[in-house]
């Protein structure tokens, strides 16, 4: 199943920084939702979840046959690191960026775009849900 173009709402975050912590994916094609999911990543800070959130998007979106994907995230901070317009100056997100990037390069075309957390709600809610699973199942 080949998609030419996909669209990714990613977030990540953590209760506490760092913190108990979820990412949180939805993967549209056009209005559709191609896939949604979260998952419990463990104790980690805001920042580390939001990259881990845009790597695991973009493990799906290759595993999907994306040639092109659009990456919609709520973090200014790793959507201007993405775009280079900002160094990556923290030693632990330099190795996410470096994965994020790397994986970035297998596609045609990629952008990164900012969004208001309104407009990133369907992704929030899945991390919420992530971490709400793990908590409850202590």
């Amino acid at each position: 199943m080949n998609h030419e173009k996909l669209i990714t709402y990613t977030d990540g975050g953590a209760r506490g920084n760092p913190g108990p912590a979820g990412i949180g994916i939805v993967i549209m094609e056009g209005e559709r939702v191609v896939d949604s999911f979260g998952r419990y990543i463990g104790e980690t800070t805001n920042n580390q979840a939001e990259y881990r959130a845009l790597i695991a998007a973009l493990e799906r979106t290759s595993e999907l046959g994306a040639k092109e994907v659009e990456c919609r995230l709520d973090s200014e901070l790793v959507v201007k690191q993405m775009r280079r317009e900002y160094k990556v100056r923290d030693k632990d997100l330099q190795t996410l960026y470096l994965r994020a990037y790397n994986l970035s390069v297998g596609f045609k075309k990629i952008t990164f775009h900012h969004v208001r957390r309104e407009f990133n709600a369907a992704a929030d809610a899945e991390v919420n849900a992530a971490i709400d699973r793990h908590l409850s199942s202590k």
